[in-house]
């Protein structure tokens, strides 16, 4: 078992496993091909992540720690069949609702604009837009979309819009399908975007995208930066059309003399919407569950709908 949290720090973990410390550094803890159950290194790019998965020729399921599982899919083919990949649902969901809201209330309020007049010792009252009676769609209403419905609800929002790759009904309401996001972006104020990075969502807020937001409107980036299209949102964000807060970008890291560091209206925190003081506990919890899943010879949870028959 490699785990990328030391096995003496996760209490409860269950007995007679051979666990094997590895956080990505440069050498292995073993022969990766002894690796049954495989927990992918947090935050430490594609590259750590999938450098040990052409050895596991053993390997029986593959575990990230994040909500995404795009940074370990180029290193999939590879792996013997029957292999199921697991992700990280129930560890996120807190952190990056919590920065979501934390996004749109800053960009809405005119936090930085504020920030920048402290600097200043520049007094600049007036009146801003509140997050009260907006209409929010939230386009990727998995689990972390859903909790961030559940810490909208406060806020007095006119409307919530949900939108997933197909359309279902929960506890909340109705849940639409990305094909009505034509009709729905031109009502949005706020657009939220929480999608997994697929085939599908690359590039999903395009310039035909952006250009159906209304004008005025702020995007909002939890998920993925390759999800939106940079440079058509630097053109929308230069004119003064639109706003944005983004938690991830295209490329990220975003470097140093990139437009987006200085364009209008654009909110930028880098990429921490689930490292946070909620991790490491959660973290745990899932490994805790999922090990003892294993031992037992269970099933583990948190299936990514991706089991690999490939040789």
């Amino acid at each position: 078992m490699w785990l990328p949290i030391p096995a003496d720090g996760i209490e409860g973990l269950p007995e007679g496993l051979n666990y094997r410390f590895w956080d990505g550094g440069p050498d292995f803890p073993g022969d990766p091909a002894d690796c049954v159950f495989y927990v992918v290194p947090y935050m430490k790019g594609v590259r750590v992540a999938v450098r040990p998965l052409p050895l596991m020729g053993s390997v029986r399921v593959v575990q990230t720690l994040s909500a995404g599982i795009d940074h370990v899919e180029p290193g999939l083919g590879g792996l013997p069949p029957g292999v199921v990949l697991c992700n990280a649902r129930g560890v996120h969901e807190a952190s990056t609702a919590e920065l979501t809201l934390a996004l749109v209330l800053a960009s809405l309020r005119g936090i930085p604009y504020f920030v920048e007049g402290q600097r200043r010792e520049e007094w600049r009252a007036g009146f801003y837009p509140a997050l009260a009676d907006k209409s929010v769609l939230i386009v990727g209403y998995g689990s972390i979309g859903a909790a961030i419905e559940d810490r909208l609800a406060p806020f007095e929002c006119a409307r919530v819009v949900r939108v997933a790759r197909s359309a279902r009904t929960t506890e909340r309401g109705e849940v639409l399908p990305l094909a009505q996001l034509p009709t729905l972006l031109p009502e949005a104020d706020v657009v939220v975007l929480s999608t997994p990075l697929t085939e599908s969502t690359r590039g999903l807020a395009d310039a035909e995208f952006l250009a159906r937001m209304k004008d005025g409107a702020l995007l909002v980036n939890v998920a993925r930066g390759p999800v939106v299209d940079t440079k058509a949102l630097l053109a929308e964000l230069e004119s003064g059309r639109l706003r944005a807060a983004l938690d991830v970008t295209d490329p990220e890291p975003l470097p140093a003399g990139h437009p987006l560091w200085h364009a209008p209206n654009c909110l930028i925190s880098p990429h921490v919407g689930g490292s946070t003081s909620a991790f490491m506990p959660r973290a745990k919890r899932l490994l805790r569950s999922q090990l003892t899943r294993f031992a037992d010879g269970g099933a583990v949870d948190n299936l990514d709908n991706i089991v690999l028959t490939t040789h």
